[in-house]
């Protein structure tokens, strides 16, 4: 039996799966990912290079799968049409890349906070190696490998990690809903916390309302819905003083919308959400993450939710050029900002609005 490196290993196994939404067979398979070379230099064992050679091109291949899902057209059963696709060749490929460049992966570890977990050597511990952009790149391609040998290579597992692991939905473009995940992790951060996930297969009998104590649930229509559709269930912990939440969704990455959503809802119903003033509310404003911070101040009532509009040009060279203008009905300016992107051309303008907002 391999000596524990945490002081309760087995607490942080479950937080890490509960993070990831998976249940390793084999957790010794996770242990590997979380260990570093400089660690096994000098007790000896397995770390987790090859997992991440592994992970690196399991990672590649399902976010390309979900690209061609997003943006093409695929020919129905026995028909003669030929496959199509919004984007060229060199669109699906900057895509990709940005999805799985290391300043992403690595965000995405930082926000479940799992290079705290990294297995290390003393140089490693020393040289606090762990803060560095491609060791968490690193790791998070371990995870995925471990994973991938885990479930022995069973697609339809790996890509339901990657979903709730690198939240892809929000690289796309057209991506208007309120990002829940976001603004729970947000607000629990505030007390150098991460949320705490839970997922399983959804059952009748917890969504017809055969439910647990200090639990809220869902609410889900009793008639005239598909119960067929929802396949799993997540749970939410955030804090021992508040409930615990329960959502619903054919994917495990829709479930934890869902349950995000929900707990939200709850925290500004029972104003858990709020501050003395609007500079506090907002630790590190930001363009990345400007659309979802102004959403943030709307939720908390200092505005109305922001509205965007959005022009479409072209250069010369055909290259799209796209404008957002960022309204907010109490605010008697807006802001403007171009792009080759919409997405960007949206996040330039809320950050401009953003920042007017907290000089005034």
């Amino acid at each position: 039996m391999k000596k524990s490196y945490f002081e309760n290993e087995k607490l942080v196994f479950n937080m890490i799966q509960g993070q990831i939404g998976y249940d390793f067979k084999n957790p010794e398979l996770l242990r590997q990912a979380l260990t570093r070379s400089s660690y096994t230099e000098e007790h000896g064992g397995e770390n987790n290079e090859v997992l991440e050679f592994i992970g690196d091109k399991a990672l590649d291949f399902v976010v390309t799968k979900l690209l061609i899902k997003k943006f093409g057209h695929l020919p129905e059963d026995n028909s003669a049409n030929s496959f199509s696709c919004d984007y060229d060749e060199g669109k699906l490929t900057g895509l990709r890349a940005k999805m799985v460049q290391k300043k992403a992966l690595s965000r995405r570890i930082d926000e479940m906070k799992l290079a705290d977990f990294l297995i290390m050597g003393k140089s490693d511990i020393v040289n606090n190696i762990n803060k560095e952009m491609s060791v968490k790149e690193d790791l998070f391609e371990a995870i995925i490998g471990a994973v991938t040998i885990d479930c022995s290579w069973d697609f339809n597992v790996i890509q339901a990690v990657v979903e709730i692991m690198l939240e892809p939905d929000s690289f796309f473009d057209d991506t208007s809903e309120t990002n829940y995940v976001r603004l729970v992790q947000q607000w629990q951060s505030q007390d150098n916390l991460v949320p705490f996930y839970k997922y399983k297969e959804a059952s009748y009998t917890q969504i017809l309302g055969i439910r647990e104590e200090n639990t809220i649930y869902q609410d889900i229509p009793l008639w005239g819905y598909d119960y067929s559709k929802l396949k799993f269930c997540c749970y939410l912990k955030l804090r021992d003083s508040l409930p615990i939440f329960c959502g619903f969704g054919p994917s495990k990455s829709e479930a934890r919308m869902q349950v995000c959503k929900l707990a939200y809802e709850y925290l500004e119903r029972k104003k858990y959400i709020s501050s003395n003033s609007i500079c506090d509310e907002i630790d590190n404003p930001n363009k990345e993450d400007a659309i979802n911070q102004l959403e943030i101040l709307a939720r908390r009532g200092y505005f109305s939710i922001p509205v965007y509009d959005f022009e479409l040009t072209y250069d010369k060279d055909g290259n799209p050029i796209w404008k957002s203008i960022c309204c907010i009905a109490e605010k008697n300016e807006s802001f403007s900002a171009k792009a080759s992107s919409k997405k960007e051309a949206k996040k330039s303008a809320a950050f401009k609005m953003l920042q007017h907002i907290l000089n005034e």
